[in-house]
């Protein structure tokens, strides 16, 4: 994913900067060229030896090395670099970036930095959330840099909240997000619709269906590191949040259909990935039904048609895909499901291929435009099958 970017991480003086050396583990495995600078508060927390090691570069502190004055020249540092993380950095090294306060290396070669600009702050909560410090990370913002907001958990002081330096796999993750050029998803309002609904029968129990949420995950990092504000309505699933994905969690068909509705009109893209149930029980006992030596019979009524329903208000301006997940007469019921739906798009899946469909890390897909032209993929990873679909939907874009 990196092979051959130059990273320069700046690691500033918080508890977390013991996970700096995860993070250049982490860049190295991915085949990234790394320096890092440390400011003198970092020392306190961990070694320079420990991420020389590991970047197998020497680190860098002040702006002279060793006895005879040579420089290490700030410029072509930032000229160097393909990206700039600062990781974690402190409320103070926030603010001397932010207010241009240039008494330390690092400070002065994000000054000189031509390249994209990273912070990960990390600092305890109340810090955190104060007036001066989200001012500053307001002003960073403004420069065109990036912020990886820092997480909630518990924190070196005991209090519980947000401060938490993101964890190292989590900013790894957003990497792709960084070297964003002219993607045509940048900045499109993407809405995507995963996993399964649970529908009620009474507390404990539900009717539902194996999707697993995978795919549609799959397609929101795809749109996210294209660029794209990605929003998801996911049904019940045991997939972590994908970082720079707005999540909203629902449960039912009705709950699916009333957040996307509410979601759909400032959506520019919209994906329909979920596995809605068709029915819902007509009732829903406030109690656990008792087994008893009688058969159950449970009446069921039509959930809401989300794509239908939607398609019926899509402006022109709109692109709705649809997914079908088909056992027989595949291709004949998605196009009439594209038609139906007001799709431009159909990615339809059979379950008579291996590996693909529910709960598989594989997925085998044959995209359907509403042009007619119909186009048949490989068997792939599902995260393969995100960027062959997003291929598809840049089709439509640019007609």
């Amino acid at each position: 994913m990196l092979s051959n970017k130059k990273i320069l991480l700046g690691v500033s003086g918080s508890i977390s900067a013991y996970k700096a050396a995860f993070l250049v583990r982490l860049l190295v495995k991915e085949g990234a060229e790394v320096k890092v600078i440390m400011t003198e508060a970092a020392k306190d927390f961990i070694s320079p030896l420990t991420l020389a090691t590991l970047s197998k570069n020497p680190v860098l502190s002040d702006f002279t090395k060793g006895s005879n004055g040579e420089w290490n020249n700030h410029v072509d540092l930032g000229l160097w670099a393909d990206l700039i993380l600062i990781a974690p950095a402190s409320a103070n090294t926030l603010a001397k970036c932010a207010h241009g306060i240039c008494d330390n290396l690092l400070v002065a070669t994000y000054l000189s930095a031509k390249c994209p600009v990273v912070f990960a702050p990390a600092m305890d909560l109340d810090m955190y959330q104060h007036g001066s410090t989200r001012e500053n990370l307001s002003k960073l913002k403004s420069y065109g840099n990036q912020i990886i907001e820092a997480e909630s958990g518990e924190l070196a002081s005991g209090l519980v909240g947000q401060g938490r330096l993101a964890e190292p796999e989590h900013i790894i993750d957003l990497f792709p997000t960084f070297f964003i050029g002219s993607s045509r998803f940048k900045d499109k309002r993407v809405l995507i619709t995963s996993g399964p609904t649970q529908e009620a029968i009474d507390p404990v129990r539900f009717i539902s269906n194996h999707s697993s949420g995978k795919m549609g995950y799959a397609i929101a990092k795809a749109f996210r590191n294209a660029g794209a504000n990605v929003q998801v309505v996911s049904g019940p699933v045991n997939i972590e949040k994908p970082q720079g994905v707005e999540v909203f969690k629902v449960k039912s068909a009705q709950e699916m259909f009333a957040q996307t509705k509410e979601l759909f009109g400032a959506a520019e893209i919209i994906v329909y990935v979920a596995a809605v149930a068709d029915y819902t029980p007509e009732k829903v006992s406030d109690k656990k039904l008792k087994k008893s030596d009688d058969d159950l019979a449970i009446s069921l009524k039509r959930t809401p048609d989300i794509a239908g329903t939607l398609g019926k208000l899509k402006n022109r301006d709109q692109i709705a895909v649809g997914f079908a997940l088909e056992t027989d007469n595949a291709r004949e019921n998605a196009l009439r499901k594209l038609e139906k739906k007001n799709l431009d798009m159909i990615v339809l899946n059979s379950l008579q291929d291996s590996g693909a469909g529910f709960r598989y890390d594989t997925n085998k897909i044959t995209v359907v435009h509403r042009n007619g032209e119909v186009i048949e993929h490989s068997l792939k990873t599902k995260d393969e099958v995100a960027v062959d679909i997003l291929a598809e939907i840049e089709k439509i874009l640019k007609k």
